[in-house]
């Protein structure tokens, strides 16, 4: 594929990731967003993938940015199960566990 084939789907995925994200109430944010984290780690290693498969310098700055995005994102998503999940521990099981 040329560079302006490559730039028009990346806009693309860009204008359609924003209208899918933006059109989920913030109730079902979370859940959803735990329940992502595999899409997440799929996309992380299909970024590895094409970055290792890059022929030149530009492409590999790209794929390193797309990976270091892709990581924090998913390590994100894991930080706010993890709060999400704090929430439903009782208050008893927390200062126990916050004790040792």
């Amino acid at each position: 594929m040329d560079g302006v084939a490559l730039l028009t789907i990346f806009v693309l995925s860009i204008f359609v990731g924003f209208e899918v994200v933006s059109k989920v109430s913030t109730i079902l944010h979370t859940p959803l967003m735990s329940g992502a984290n595999a899409i997440h780690g799929i996309v992380l290693i299909g970024g590895i993938t094409v970055t290792g498969a890059a022929d030149s310098v530009p492409e590999v700055i790209i794929g390193v940015i797309a990976i270091l995005l892709g990581a924090i994102n998913l390590v994100g998503g894991f930080a706010v199960t993890d709060r999400m999940l704090e929430m439903f521990k009782s208050k008893a099981k927390v200062k126990d566990e916050g004790a040792l």
